[in-house]
């Protein structure tokens, strides 16, 4: 069986193996959407392959939609070409459940695949055809929250963008550039409206989209290649709308166990490729079951009936409300401090890490204990369900093959809103955040993390982080085995606001997290030791 459509009308072969079909006829749903376009989606990596497809197959099957979505990659064009056009942008679904079965499903919503790509005139000329017309309602996003930076740490723009912001609107390379002109072909053709969602897994990801835009339209302004017109538009929320939005799903890559499993199933070229630029990505998506999405219903042109996918719509304070009850209380604080301490402590699967008791106990400790009587309850999602879901269903999942490396990857950029946005609300409510432990636990322990030394005395590799080097050269000179050598070495770090969006010490809490920090560098096992002294 090929993952094709011609593959597909072997329909009995695939049933027989477990395999749901589109219940529609896909290649008619893509040759409609060809012809006008509703709904384009930027970034078509694992996410979007499997949760927003996986919306739109729903809404199709369902007869709510009548057309796919557009795809189209900003950054990794290999992905078009190796994933998306050999099996006529099919994308086969595999649902991974705690029990070890799988629920595995064809995806054929995707209808059309493009590369973002000025360089190229069919593909570009494809994008601005989509863009002038007027029946096009919405585009999407998970490009990550990388994807809409234009400046590096000291403030300059990068020399990508200030490439772009040079070129114009006709030379587009980034993403922001490439979305932007294609806005402003939008504004010539008649200033029709259109919402522009991000769906990436970023705070206030609306805003940071907008924010990102308009620095470009503005830059374009100055320089005399688009008119005041253009950012007047983009700047009435009536023509274009940036909703807000919080995504939640684990996507791991691609697992080998699940490729085997399709290949004895009898479907081929399964196989994981490696792109260019180093995407490790299959034709097939594994994930998780749950997923949530709540988006602020904010469409000018209109928009697919996404709740009746299961999508929530509401308005701005109840998505930042409930993006704040995920990020720094109920998942991610739960998972970043997995990630780092799993790293040090030898493991490469999370969910093994849910049957070590002292993880566990932390876990519970961050999550329930410390950041629930702070927590933002947004009213349309209990907080006290979603967290209970989160450490007894989700993360000890065994058959998520989600590693710590994975999750740990940028934990700079991270800890300011998973554990700095609870540690000011200990200090609003309290004065002071004293009463916590197991936050500032997680804190030493990602310092701890950062020497690349396991407890066990290996050395490791650090996941990639921006601020790595930088962190590094502060700890310069600490030896594990040799508390002596720590003579303050965290003091900038943990005082620095940018990081954790508060000074720790001013907090209450710097102290503290020196404490256990040295106490987890005194020698081999000294990590384990620390972890069940203060989770006794």
């Amino acid at each position: 069986m090929k993952l094709t459509l011609e593959g597909l009308k072997e329909k009995s072969s695939w049933e027989a193996v477990g395999v749901a079909l589109p219940s529609y006829d896909v290649a008619s749903v893509a040759e409609e959407t060809k012809k006008a376009p509703v709904w384009v989606h930027f970034g078509a990596g694992n996410i979007f392959r499997i949760f927003i497809g996986g919306l739109a197959d729903k809404l199709i099957s369902e007869g709510e939609m009548n057309k796919g979505i557009t795809c189209v990659e900003t950054f990794d064009f290999d992905v078009i070409d190796k994933i998306y056009r050999p099996y006529d942008n099919l994308v086969l679904g595999v649902t991974l459940k705690a029990d070890g079965s799988t629920d595995k499903q064809v995806i054929g919503s995707l209808t059309e695949a493009i590369k973002a790509q000025a360089s190229d005139e069919a593909e570009w000329n494809r994008l601005k055809e989509i863009f002038v017309n007027p029946v096009l309602q919405m585009i999407s996003f998970t490009i990550t929250e990388k994807g809409y930076a234009l400046k590096n740490a000291e403030g300059q723009y990068f020399p990508f963008i200030q490439a772009d912001i040079d070129n114009g609107p006709q030379k587009p390379g980034s993403a922001m550039a490439v979305v932007c002109a294609l806005l402003f072909e939008r504004y010539k053709a008649g200033k029709y409206p259109l919402a522009v969602v991000s769906m990436d897994n970023c705070s206030h990801n609306g805003e940071k989209l907008m924010s990102s835009i308009l620095t470009m339209a503005n830059e374009w302004e100055k320089k005399g290649f688009v008119d005041a017109g253009f950012v007047a538009y983009l700047s009435d929320e009536k023509q274009v709308a940036f909703p807000w939005s919080m995504i939640d799903k684990i996507t791991p890559r691609p697992a080998e166990s699940v490729c085997e499993e399709l290949k004895k199933a009898g479907i081929e070229d399964m196989d994981p490729v490696i792109t260019s630029k180093r995407t490790y990505i299959a034709p097939f998506v594994n994930a998780e079951g749950p997923q949530y999405l709540v988006i602020e219903d904010k469409f000018p042109n209109g928009r697919p009936a996404l709740e009746k996918a299961g999508v929530y719509m509401t308005d701005r304070d109840t998505v930042n409300k409930v993006e704040r009850m995920k990020v720094t209380t109920c998942l991610n604080p739960l998972h970043t401090a997995l990630a780092v301490y799993g790293c040090v402590l030898g493991y490469t699967l999370i969910a093994d890490e849910m049957k070590d008791a002292e993880l566990n106990r932390l876990v519970h400790e961050i999550g329930p204990v410390e950041g629930m009587p702070v927590v933002t309850d947004p009213g349309i999602l209990s907080p006290k369900d979603f967290v209970d879901e989160v450490i007894n269903i989700r993360i000890p999942n065994p058959f998520m093959p989600d590693t710590p490396q994975r999750i740990a990857t940028d934990t700079s950029q991270k800890v300011g809103i998973r554990y700095g946005e609870t540690i000011k609300s200990y200090v609003a409510k309290y004065g002071d955040a004293k009463k916590l432990t197991a936050i500032p636990l997680a804190i030493a322990g990602w310092c701890r993390y950062l020497l690349g030394v396991q407890d066990d005395g290996e050395k490791f590799e650090l996941s990639a982080d921006p601020m790595a080097g930088e962190l590094t050269a502060e700890l310069a000179g600490i030896e594990v085995g040799k508390p002596e050598t720590y003579t303050g070495q965290l003091k900038a770090i943990l005082s620095n606001a940018n990081i954790f969006g508060i000074d720790l010490y001013e907090a209450g809490i710097g102290e503290k997290v020196e404490e256990m920090f040295k106490e987890e560098i005194a020698g081999t096992g000294a990590v384990r030791a620390t972890l069940k002294k203060y989770l006794a």
